[in-house]
C-alpha cells in the first residue's frame, strides 16, 4: 500500500492512479473512540475512508475536512439493510474496499445472574452478529480481488475475563474464535485477518458508551458490584492513547504478513502474559488427570 500524507482539508494529489494505489478503508463505529482515531489516521496519511456511524452527523466533519477521500455513510451493524447499502456505496464511490475494520461495539456491566436477556441479546447483536453481517457484505469483493485486510477489534477482555463484564467477555471470546477460523479460511484467497486486542484506551468505553443492568444482587456486591464501580471510575484515566493505537493498527495493516493478534498497550501485554502463565501452570498441574481420559494410557 502507498500513502501520501496531507493536512486536513488539503486536496489529495496522487502521483499515480488513485484507484490503483490509494488504500480504501471501511470502518464501523467511526463516530468516536478508536474508530474515530483510525479514520483520522488513515485520512491524514492520504488514504480513502468510508467513515460510518449510525448517525452520519457524527462523522460529517470528516467528510467536510477531507473532501472526496472521506465518505460519510450511515451504518448500523444490527441493521443488515444499512450494512448492504453502506458497502455498496463504498464500492461504488471508491471501486473497492481494501481494509475492513469491525470496530463498532460496547460494554455491559452485570454479574452473570444480573444480566437482562434483552440487553444481553442486543450486546451479542452488535458485538458478534453485527461483525458477521459486515463481514458477509465485504468478503465477496475481497474474494473476487484475491486481496484484503480485515481488522476485528476485540479486547484484552477477549483473552481474560473478570467479574461484572462476563457478557462483554463472552462476545469478545466469540469474536476471537470467529476471527481465528476466518483467518484460516481466507488466507489462501489473499485476505488477512488481524485481531486487535486493546487494553484500557482513553475513550468513552467505560464512560457514556457503557451500559449496565439495573439489577443489583447483594450477594455479588463484593465481586461484580465492586468491579462495576472500579470500571466506571477508570473512565478518562485509562493509560492507552487511541491515536497511538490507531497508528499501531495501521502499521500492522501495512505489513507484508500482518499478525493474527495485536495487543495494544502495556497493560494488555502484561495481562496477556500473566494469563498465559496462569493457564500454563494449571495445564501442567493437571497433566496426569488430562491424560487419564485416553483409551490407551500413556505416561
Amino acid at each position: 500500500m502507498t500513502h501520501q500524507a496531507t493536512a486536513p482539508g488539503e486536496e489529495f494529489a496522487p502521483t499515480t492512479d488513485a484507484s490503483e494505489e490509494t488504500p480504501v478503508w471501511l470502518i464501523t463505529g467511526s463516530s468516536s473512540g478508536l474508530g474515530r482515531a483510525l479514520a483520522e489516521h488513515a485520512l491524514r496519511r492520504g488514504d480513502r475512508v468510508a467513515v460510518t456511524a449510525r448517525d452520519t452527523a457524527a462523522v460529517a466533519d470528516l467528510a467536510a475536512a477531507y473532501g472526496h477521500r472521506a465518505l460519510a455513510l450511515r451504518l448500523d451493524v444490527t441493521d443488515p439493510a444499512s450494512v448492504t447499502a453502506a458497502v455498496e456505496a463504498s464500492e461504488k464511490e471508491f471501486g473497492r474496499i481494501d481494509v475492513l475494520v469491525n470496530n463498532a461495539g460496547y460494554g455491559y456491566l452485570a454479574a452473570i445472574e444480573e444480566g437482562e436477556d434483552t440487553a444481553v441479546r442486543a450486546l451479542y447483536d452488535t458485538n458478534v452478529h453485527g461483525v458477521v453481517t459486515v463481514l458477509k457484505a465485504v468478503l465477496p469483493g475481497m474474494r473476487a480481488r484475491r486481496s484484503g485486510r480485515i481488522v476485528n477489534i476485540s479486547s484484552f477482555g477477549g483473552l481474560a475475563a473478570f467479574a461484572a463484564t462476563g457478557y462483554y467477555h463472552a462476545t469478545k471470546f466469540a469474536l476471537e474464535g470467529l476471527s481465528e477460523s476466518l483467518a484460516a479460511e481466507v488466507a489462501p484467497l489473499g485476505i488477512t485477518v488481524t485481531i486487535a486486542e486493546p487494553g484500557g484506551l482513553r475513550t468513552q468505553w467505560a464512560g457514556t458508551s457503557m451500559r449496565q443492568s439495573p439489577i443489583r444482587l447483594a450477594d455479588y456486591e463484593a465481586t461484580a458490584g465492586a468491579r462495576r464501580a472500579s470500571t466506571l471510575a477508570v473512565s478518562g484515566r485509562q493509560p492507552g492513547d487511541p491515536a497511538r493505537a490507531a497508528a499501531a493498527i495501521a502499521t500492522a495493516v501495512d505489513a507484508t504478513d500482518p499478525p493474527l493478534r495485536l495487543l495494544l498497550g502495556s497493560d494488555a501485554l502484561a495481562g496477556a502474559r500473566a494469563r498465559q502463565e496462569r493457564t500454563r501452570k494449571e495445564i501442567d498441574a493437571n497433566a496426569s488427570l488430562t491424560r487419564s481420559t485416553d483409551l490407551e494410557q500413556t505416561s
